[in-house]
């Protein structure tokens, strides 16, 4: 076949922008949850979104927390993650169970397909994934990425197996890319075929979110956009005031580094910041080995709202936002503590501001989503 990454198949409305939709389904995590199997996984492949490695081969892509990925574009079905740089898709050289449960590349059926004898190996935030590097045209869209160059996995981690896409296509910076690989948006853009931003909206239902590559959608928010200037051009790293409830200071005293990251269900800072904000808004720890409170579902309703104060600007998350519901634990708070001064403002804030990534003017604009 000619081209034979095929990510998903949508209209491209324009030669500058393209809308991606992207399906909401259960996470690795809820997953797990319903077969009662969260715990102890959590247990034997603890979440570590700070871990190190040395090889110039690995990618530090350790602020994805992989086990709440949700959201995903269709065929291969990729999960659109800022907060990684690398394309990957399951290959016909795996055997792990996660290949098996998922759509496979075969190389031998593209004719475009050309391979590079490099390595790969990226170690994500409850797992990783190592494989071998090639080059093919990338179909996204229907826009055509040529001379792409992608991984094709070998080994997967078991919490793969869990998850309903097939694949990862980071849009962080190139400087965060594995074994220097260009990332598919990076190429897009230098080969003209979009502008240099892409914008991110994340629907509470099944259907609606999407994401669009050079544009952005004014139906999909109210009033003005919010622009923040990055403090790294790594991850989409920007720099919070304060978190305050009712005015009072509750976590970030001071200020603190974030990245915003669709590869995050939660938001994650460190541990005793989180366990401050889970304490103000009436969480009970659920484990002492998970970093989850709980909180009563019929308090919803009185709970405080949690303002991030960012670049001169209030975000604030009701407690309808920032609370997940699940069969397995009820209610608990969507936020995770890391152990480390990076935070994560996943899913939970995203869903709540319409989110910008400008890549030629290093900013991120936030506006409130509707």
């Amino acid at each position: 076949m000619k081209a034979a990454i095929i990510l998903c198949a949508v209209l491209a409305l324009s030669e500058c922008m393209v809308r991606i939709p992207l399906n909401k389904g259960k996470t690795a995590r809820e997953k797990l949850e319903e077969q009662g199997l969260w715990e102890e996984y959590s247990k034997k492949y603890p979440y570590m979104p700070f871990a190190k490695f040395g090889s110039y081969a690995v990618g530090n892509e350790q602020m994805t927390n992989d086990a709440d990925l949700a959201y995903y574009g269709v065929i291969f079905r990729v999960i659109f993650d800022t907060g990684s740089s690398n394309l990957w898709v399951p290959s016909v050289y795996c055997s792990s169970t996660a290949c098996n449960n998922h759509q496979k590349f075969n190389p031998s059926q593209s004719s475009t397909y050309r391979s590079t004898r490099r390595s790969l190996q990226i170690q994500y935030g409850t797992g990783s994934m190592t494989g071998i590097l090639g080059l093919d045209t990338v179909a996204v869209g229907g826009i055509q990425v040529p001379n792409q160059i992608f991984g094709l996995s070998k080994t997967e981690a078991p919490f793969m197996a869990h998850m309903q896409a097939d694949g990862i296509l980071g849009l962080a910076y190139q400087s965060l890319a594995a074994s220097g690989a260009q990332p598919v948006f990076n190429n897009m853009v230098q080969q003209g075929l979009v502008q240099n931003y892409f914008s991110v909206y994340l629907s509470s239902s099944e259907s609606g979110s999407e994401v669009i590559f050079g544009g952005y959608d004014p139906s999909h928010y109210t009033g003005s956009v919010a622009w923040i200037p990055l403090s790294s051009e790594t991850y989409w790293q920007i720099t919070v005031d304060s978190v305050t409830i009712n005015g009072e200071t509750v976590a970030c005293n001071g200020g603190c580094q974030a990245i915003v990251d669709t590869g995050t269900s939660l938001i994650a800072g460190p541990t005793s910041d989180i366990s401050n904000i889970n304490n103000a808004v009436g969480g009970v720890s659920i484990t002492e080995s998970l970093s989850t409170a709980s909180v009563q579902c019929g308090n919803i309703g009185n709970m405080p709202d949690i303002t991030f104060n960012i670049h001169g600007h209030a975000f604030t998350l009701p407690a309808s936002a920032y609370v997940r519901q699940s069969n397995y634990y009820g209610c608990s708070t969507g936020f995770s503590g890391g152990g480390d001064s990076l935070w994560i403002l996943g899913d939970v804030f995203i869903r709540e501001y319409y989110t910008i990534f400008n890549m030629g003017q290093n900013y991120v604009g936030l506006a409130k989503a509707v």
